[in-house]
């Protein structure tokens, strides 16, 4: 199933080129009081809301889907997580670009298998979530702010020390993503947590409508101009790696996310670019850049 967040924080099922609404389906979800419970509570009752939508789905109004705008499937997840250098080509690309590396991390990375085994994975603040109808609003004048394409992860369930062989076990479906970077000397975290910095798109994808999470391909254009084309079959560290890492340190919980690296291309954006996520497998979205 294919779930979006729309317009006015309307809850939706993508079929074709439609959005049917199923916004009734959020009165399923339990009202809370502080201190509100840990996870996106979508994604907590995940699996209600797909069996009642699935009965709900034949009599929903439909809207065309280039009619909508398209909000962050994952509004509030708990964490965003991000692995670093997690392409090798991309790896080699900023050993030889002074603009993506310059004093940001040591990219030596001799004698490990992944460079997230010698960096770790790090955090971007949720509060940098936003759809693709919001765009990415450029912090930092005058500094190089790139694109970075990437798959995400959510996660479905609660989880701490997940092995690699359970992995796969823990995740509620996929969706695209934009690390929105500024380049620099200053903490990863910080550079790449500004509002807007974490684009999450277009839809929700759930696990039974990926045949192979190890070969989504993906790809971005910036004004109709390929500048990143890859697949996950290319990743460093595959997803049941980094979710055994994180599992290792962090509990994760339902909506949580994790951005599991981009490849080579990476490049900067200005106000007014349009970038262009394109995906057989997970869809397509358009994000424009404008000035805070």
């Amino acid at each position: 199933m294919r779930i979006c967040r729309f317009d006015d924080n309307q809850l939706g099922i993508v079929v074709g080129e439609e959005v049917c609404d199923v916004s009734g389906l959020l009165d399923m979800l339990p009202t809370t009081r502080w201190p509100v419970p840990l996870g996106d509570s979508l994604i907590v009752h995940l699996p209600q809301v797909i069996e009642a939508a699935n009965k709900l789905l034949p009599h929903a109004s439909r809207k065309p889907l280039d009619s909508v705008k398209l909000q962050a499937p994952v509004p509030n997840p708990t964490k965003v997580l991000a692995a670093p250098v997690n392409y090798k080509a991309h790896a080699e690309e900023a050993k030889r670009d002074p603009g993506i590396h310059q004093n940001t991390h040591n990219l030596e990375i001799t004698g490990f298998d992944a460079p997230v085994d010698k960096f770790g994975l790090f955090l971007k603040a949720n509060s940098s979530v936003v759809g693709p109808a919001e765009g990415v609003a450029l912090h930092f004048p005058g500094r190089r702010n790139d694109h970075e394409v990437e798959v995400v992860v959510v996660i479905g369930t609660r989880c701490k020390n997940i092995p690699r062989d359970r992995a796969y076990d823990v995740i509620a479906g996929y969706t695209m993503g934009l690390d929105m970077t500024v380049r620099g000397g200053e903490d990863r975290s910080f550079r790449k947590s500004a509002d807007s910095y974490a684009v999450l798109g277009p839809w929700l994808t759930t696990v039974d409508e990926i045949a192979n999470p190890e070969d989504i391909p993906f790809s971005l254009t910036v004004n109709s101009k390929l500048r990143q084309s890859s697949n996950t079959k290319f990743l460093t560290a595959g997803i049941p790696h980094l979710i055994a890492l994180a599992t290792s340190c962090y509990t994760l919980y339902p909506g949580d996310l994790i951005y599991t690296g981009t490849p080579e291309g990476v490049g900067p954006v200005e106000p007014g670019d349009v970038m262009h996520i394109e995906s057989a497998v997970l869809g397509s979205m358009d994000v424009k850049a404008r000035i805070t």
